[in-house]
């Protein structure tokens, strides 16, 4: 909610409907909401901005499309199974032992293991790096697209740079460990031969492709290369490095990816990317054959170790068969055979049974409790059937005591029998199998696809690239025209002027098309009279300026003096445009006009007539003309010209001396009126001089080009002369926005204390 001020009186109005001097400023509410058709204008106004960096990203983009290395990827597909059950006919217990169950996580890490990668490292020498020294930027880009090996580069800094298919192949590069990691260059020579450089090697090491290369460096240390492989031109240089070891693994394992196929499938897939899609292959597949030889050296290692056990317990166990049978024969030597009756059958099957699978958890207790502690849920398992079937034998013991002696006794032999028999027959298939596991060389993992070579890259994706570059700059374009149109911006309609500053608008003068032709013949300094008010005197631009003429003539009425003084506060806002253009128009209304070039640094008014800078103003003051000899007569009609004359060195002491009031006091009595065009405020400090015999001062602020700081800026130093301005005349305003939108912006009221400076030849570029 915003409180209303009320304005201060102001003095009366003239017919335009503005007082003939500046108003106190007028509050404006500040308003934070977004408006959406001013932010339409921004971007259109400033839409060859939003081009031009929409161009730069996509320019950009279209090259690293083009010149980025491509990546390729490829992967591995491993199947990891579960144990089946054994196809022999013996105890389950004896099978977990060499079974290898690890979840789908734990064969992740395993393949990310350094006992896998350190393998694939040193088998595929993966931590020697070679490969040519391209030419900058393009090098790789051109290799790419070459057919065969290139011709080394001659110039400095980039010496046997290449753009070919030059290929190395180094079957092995050892270096002490302070030079691992750091960079060697291998430069072909003629013939089969090559050089090594290195800046801590003395001199360039001599070596011949496919012959081991051993040398002693001065640091101390043996430095071993051997290249199996060199296409190049002589003098083509090779970057070789030789990482450490540790530092190759830690690289790949970061570099792998790995995941299960849905949910508890039990398919690992194993990916990676590379520069080199020939390396790549090579390293995955290696990955892959170490990963499957570990898992069945391991599963062998496991039935290796039970079948140890194994062979220690079966003479045990056939002994006690071998004991149990002779008891049971001896018994029946002197008792004779005792026939069961049907319940003794059953207890003893029952017996039999129980006992065979307690002697059987027992022996798996004794087996795990090599590799687990008592706390392990396997033994913790074991244990709780060991008591069941403890429980279970002891039932069967009471049931037996209540039956016959010689029956019990008999019982007993026959158990024996059976269990020892039972149980050193498991014991022998149980060992059968573990020595097929371990000869065989089979375990629970396999290979489903090995690594393959894609031709095509994953990186970089081009259409992608290019896509989201177009949609950055058009994005980034955008919010950098919208940052400059509404944070930092020039004055964009004359209602800022008034909202800000509290000056009156005496007129709004539109682009003039015709007025961009003849500023042209302007600046190359055409004879004849380059009017837009003669050339095109409909236009809306000349219009407007008859508008001002009616305006002034109400507000000369109040005036000390009939001179009417234009200035602006910087150069290159079309004051000299408006000064000459309105002096034609109040000349063609009947007034007998002056118009004064009184910028005596750089005015240029007498190229608009076509005429040389010549005698004028300056030679007035000095005394060593006269006004008739230095005023150009009715170059159109009712209107004299008075140019600068010579550029003076002290131009300021000239417009302050006596000299000058005298002079615009015969101008005044001789015309209607006298219009002044007089250097910018901000640049100089003649406009506060020349501002004091004004009667009239008119500012000029150019659309998009002026600030508010800067008008704020002119006025206060126009006061300072105890002069104030009269209003303002709002320049090129283009009446081809859509909208002018409010001017309610946070718009800055600083002052750029910028050192205003005309160009370089004198000419100004606008009107």
């Amino acid at each position: 909610m915003t409180t209303p001020t009320t304005p201060p009186p102001s003095p009366a109005p003239h017919p335009a409907g503005y007082p003939a001097y500046p108003a106190a400023p007028v509050a404006v509410a500040d308003n934070d909401e977004i408006d959406l058709r001013e932010i339409w204008d921004i971007l259109v106004d400033r839409k060859w901005l939003i081009a031009s960096v929409t161009g730069v990203c996509l320019a950009a983009g279209v090259a690293y499309a083009m010149l980025a290395k491509p990546i390729y990827e490829s992967n591995l597909l491993i199947h990891v199974e579960d144990s089946s059950p054994s196809p022999f006919n013996f105890a389950a217990g004896a099978d977990s032992f060499f079974d290898i169950k690890t979840p789908a996580s734990g064969e992740m890490e395993i393949i990310r293991s350094r006992n896998i990668l350190g393998q694939t490292v040193d088998n595929t020498r993966y931590y020697i790096q070679a490969e040519p020294v391209y030419l900058p930027l393009i090098g790789p880009w051109l290799a790419r697209r070459a057919n065969g090996v290139s011709s080394p580069s001659g110039l400095p800094f980039i010496k046997g740079s290449v753009s070919g298919r030059e290929q190395i192949q180094v079957a092995q590069f050892d270096v002490p460990a302070p030079l691992e990691g750091s960079a060697f260059t291998v430069v072909a020579a003629e013939g089969a031969g090559y050089s090594l450089q290195h800046p801590n090697l003395p001199s360039a090491l001599q070596g011949q492709i496919g012959t081991a290369l051993e040398a002693t460096l001065p640091g101390g240390g043996t430095l071993s290369l051997l290249v199996s492989e060199l296409h190049a031109q002589p003098g083509a240089h090779f970057r070789l490095v030789r990482h450490s070891r540790i530092s190759t693994i830690q690289s790949l394992q970061r570099s792998l990816q790995i995941s299960e196929k849905g949910r508890q499938s039990g398919i690992l897939n194993v990916s990676m990317q590379h520069e080199n899609p020939y390396r790549l292959s090579e390293v995955l597949n290696e990955i892959g054959t170490q990963y499957v030889r570990q898992n069945i050296d391991r599963k062998a290692a496991e039935a290796a170790q039970s079948l140890s056990f194994l062979d220690e317990q079966l003479p045990n166990f056939k002994r006690e068969l071998e004991s149990s049978e002779a008891s049971y024969n001896q018994f029946r030597n002197q008792r004779g055979t005792i026939a069961f009756d049907e319940e003794a059958k059953l207890v003893l099957a029952q017996l039999v049974n129980v006992q065979t699978k307690l002697v059987e958890a027992e022996q798996q207790r004794r087996a795990l409790s090599a590799r687990f502690t008592d706390n392990h849920p396997n033994i913790q398992s074991l244990d709780s059937q060991i008591r069941a079937w403890k429980g279970q034998i002891a039932s069967l013991e009471s049931r037996i005591k209540t039956m016959p002696g010689i029956q019990q006794e008999a019982m007993r032999f026959q158990r024996d029998i059976q269990v020892n028999t039972e149980l050193y027959q498991s014991m022998l298939n149980s060992a059968l199998q573990l020595r097929l596991v371990k000869e065989g060389r089979t375990g629970n993992v396999r290979l489903l696809d090995s690594a393959a070579i894609f031709p095509q890259p994953v990186k970089p994706r081009k259409s992608l690239i290019v896509a989201l570059a177009g949609i950055l700059g058009l994005m980034g374009g955008a919010a950098l025209a919208i940052g400059r149109g509404m944070f930092f911006s020039a004055i964009r309609h004359p209602n800022e002027i008034e909202a800000r500053t509290g000056l009156n608008i005496y007129a709004s003068v539109p682009l003039s098309a015709d007025q961009k032709r003849l500023q042209n013949q302007i600046l190359a300094k055409a004879p004849g009279v380059h009017l837009l008010t003669h050339k095109a005197p409909s236009d809306p631009a000349i219009e407007s300026l008859r508008s001002l003429r009616t305006a002034l003539q109400f507000s000369m009425l109040e005036s000390s003096n009939n001179r009417v003084m234009f200035t602006g506060p910087t150069p290159f806002l079309g004051k000299s445009f408006l000064s000459s253009n309105f002096a034609a128009v109040m000349a063609a209304g009947g007034k007998r006009v002056l118009l004064v070039d009184a910028d005596l640094r750089k005015g240029y008014l007498h190229q608009y007539f076509g005429l040389a800078r010549g005698r004028g103003l300056s030679d007035l003051i000095s005394g060593s003309l006269n006004c008739k000899e230095a005023i150009h007569s009715q170059i159109v009609p009712n209107l004299d010209f008075l140019s600068t004359g010579f550029l003076p060195p002290n131009p300021a002491e000239l417009l302050m001396s006596e000299s000058f009031t005298q002079l615009l006091e015969q101008f005044s009595s001789s015309y209607d009126m006298v219009i002044i065009d007089t250097p910018p405020v901000l640049v100089a400090a003649d406009a506060n001089a020349i501002a004091t015999h004004a009667g009239v001062i008119l500012l000029v602020a150019r659309a998009d080009v002026s600030q508010l700081g800067e008008v704020q800026e002119s006025a206060k130093r126009i006061a300072q002369s105890g002069k104030s301005i009269t209003g303002v005349v709002f320049n090129a305003m283009d009446t081809s926005r859509r909208h002018y939108g409010s001017y309610g912006y946070k718009y800055s009221h600083g002052y750029r204390y910028t050192n205003y400076r005309y160009s370089a030849d004198g000419k100004n570029t606008t009107f």
